[in-house]
């Protein structure tokens, strides 16, 4: 009996649309340009160059009966300068070559069923498609996928895929969102990958950048000025114009990106980067016009997850109603990761000084309730207030790492925890991050324990690399260690093709015995995790978990569960034996050395150690 097979597609208002009629409709929102004209090319710049009607409010558009699947097309702007499609589903050659016509409904999904997962089952492992692998694409992912499966995550996180300038890239200068980079692989290869994973039972998420575009390949400016606005500026410079005149269809862009790579590639979910860099004063404004869209849209149909990072602490964005996240099911709790770095490596230069005096304090704080941040003035912001109040929000609204892309890259020279920690350290710290409530993220590798590091790495052309390099060294000018030029010197050039080498991940790391031992570790953890923990989690209220400070570097923390069970933790960050411990109640399922919960129950925890306890049907919160 034959397999029914499914075919999706996203119709948009941008690029090139199969039409009904048959052919090929080109649609290019232009409306500083004073002519365009699409030029079909083959593989040299020799095809014809058809003029295209303008239309209402800065649009061209023109049906082309002859144009199909894998006709490459590129817009000439008066009559000048030719470039690509802004929503260009597939770039074969660069970002600064012809994009390709796709036809979405060509690619074949098996009728599964998949519908999605909870929230509450999520654990993450974020991942780089090109560094993950000595392969670097999609395929390679896919192959791999019953190794993450087996070691117990639900998801896998895509570092952004969208097109970007040169052979490699993290993916937050792509300039063609609509596109995956050809270095990985086509649009169906990612698709493939999406299909594989939902065999397995595993989510997919994917990375998407809507606060910037990259520095090479970007050719808005030349004939869509109002994709920007000056007045207002982020790190990159003018930020994209979401509230200004003409701004409505730069938000149907963005809007319909997320929608596309939601319906068409079938993610399970979208994680937007750096969104407080992302200027809007309407109302509403962006993030929830998105995610409304989102919801009224795909996730109509099955569970789909959108993620925020923001480092403004916007607990607004997570609001739940009836249990249910109205937009943003969570945040990447950076305030959290701080935490635990301070208490592993002692630094407290940068964002770290924020939590130098009290990092055991600030970490129970993430636990209970989850920012650290809910207001208070930050040491690193020059005195400015931070966040918003969050402990009215459940646990599974905050994502728990100790490390992530951003954590390790940005550091001088892509250093991971198990460089910097005590090996005995991190394993106590990892399983207070496995086992809370807050859904966990890994990062590719940690769960060998891997020394590989992960530096910023790109590929920008001549004009830029220099200017790359020396801004990248002249960022740790104001940290102590790289005062000197020579000290900066040393830091790894980003353009060098020998960072990205290094950034791979190195996997017979992982059949070493102490690589063994980790990933055995992180499979013990998450195996707990979901017998004991994620059953409980559907209904976790806001305003029911608690924590105390019982050492100056030791918490008791307790969280009510959805069922009504009590979860709690018992750790000890210090390097001295703690006495006169507080009674802990409940069975324990997890403790970092064997007979911990007796000496607890005795008043006492030795250095370095945690233990986890369950409580069903508990009563108050003590």
């Amino acid at each position: 009996m034959a397999e029914n097979k499914l075919h999706y597609r996203h119709a948009m208002p941008f690029g090139a649309e199969m039409a009904p009629q048959g052919g090929v409709l080109f649609q290019l929102w232009a409306p500083t340009a004073e002519r365009v004209e699409l030029c079909l090319e083959g593989d040299q710049e020799s095809g014809p160059v058809i003029p295209m009607p303008a239309a209402e409010n800065g649009w061209y558009r023109h049906h082309l009966p002859e144009a199909g699947p894998g006709s490459r097309y590129r817009f000439m702007i008066n009559g000048e300068i030719r470039v690509p499609d802004p929503a260009s589903r597939c770039q074969a050659e660069d970002v600064h070559g012809p994009s390709e016509v796709v036809d979405p409904a060509a690619f074949s999904w098996p009728d599964d069923g998949w519908l999605g997962r909870p929230w509450e089952e999520t654990v993450l492992y974020e991942l780089h498609v090109g560094a993950f692998t000595p392969e670097g694409t999609f395929k390679a992912v896919e192959e791999r996928l019953d190794y993450l499966a087996e070691l117990g995550v639900t998801a896998i996180e895509l570092m952004p895929v969208a097109a970007f300038p040169g052979a490699c890239n993290w993916g937050y200068d792509g300039v063609l969102p609509f596109a995956p980079d050809r270095s990985y692989g086509r649009p169906e290869d990612l698709k493939r990958l999406v299909a594989a994973a939902h065999a397995r039972h595993l989510m997919v998420f994917l990375d998407v950048v809507y606060n910037h575009f990259g520095p090479e390949g970007n050719y808005l400016h030349l004939y869509s000025a109002p994709f920007f606005t000056e007045r207002h500026h982020t790190p990159w410079g003018a930020a994209i114009n979401y509230d200004g005149p003409q701004s409505r269809v730069v938000r149907d862009f963005f809007i319909h990106n997320a929608l596309y790579w939601l319906e068409e590639y079938r993610l399970d979910g979208l994680r937007l980067d750096a969104v407080h860099a992302i200027r809007d004063d309407s109302r509403p404004d962006i993030l929830t016009e998105l995610a409304e869209a989102v919801r009224s849209g795909p996730g109509r149909e099955r569970q789909v997850h959108l993620v925020l990072e923001n480092d403004a602490n916007q607990a607004r964005y997570l609001e739940r109603l009836e249990g249910r996240p109205l937009w943003y099911a969570a945040q990447w709790n950076d305030d959290i990761h701080h935490c635990f770095h301070v208490l592993l490596t002692g630094e407290t230069e940068g964002y770290y000084a924020d939590y130098q005096e009290a990092p055991a304090m600030a970490l129970g704080r993430c636990l209970a309730e989850g920012f650290a941040f809910q207001g208070e003035p930050s040491v690193y912001r020059e005195g400015k207030n931070r966040g918003e109040p969050s402990a009215g929000l459940p646990a599974t609204a905050f994502v728990s790492f100790l490390q992530n892309h951003d954590q390790i890259g940005n550091r001088a020279f892509g250093e991971r925890l198990t460089v910097l920690a005590e090996e005995k350290s991190l394993r106590v710290l990892t399983a207070v991050a496995l086992l809370a409530p807050s859904p966990p993220l890994l990062f590719m590798g940690e769960e060998l324990g891997t020394r590989t590091p992960f530096p910023f790495f790109c590929a920008f052309g001549p004009d830029l690399q220099e200017a790359v390099t020396e801004g990248r060294r002249r960022e740790f000018a104001r940290f102590s260690a790289f005062r000197h030029a020579d000290a900066r010197a040393r830091i790894p050039d980003p353009m060098a093709a020998d960072t990205y080498l290094r950034a791979k991940i190195r996997w017979e790391e992982g059949d070493s015995e102490q690589g063994l031992a980790w990933r055995s570790f992180y499979q013990g953890l998450l195996r707990l995790r979901q017998r004991f923990v994620v059953p409980r989690l559907v209904g976790m209220p806001g305003h029911g978990s608690r924590y105390y400070l019982i050492g100056q570097r030791a918490l008791l923390v307790e969280w009510r569960l959805g069922d009504g069970s009590m979860l709690r933790l018992v750790a000890n960050a210090d390097g001295k034996i703690l006495s006169a411990i507080p009674e802990v109640r409940g069975t324990v399922f997890y403790e970092s050395e064997p007979g911990l919960a007796g000496r607890l129950r005795h008043g006492s925890i030795p250095p370095w150690s945690a233990a986890w306890f369950l409580e069903p049907d508990a009563g108050s919160i003590s």
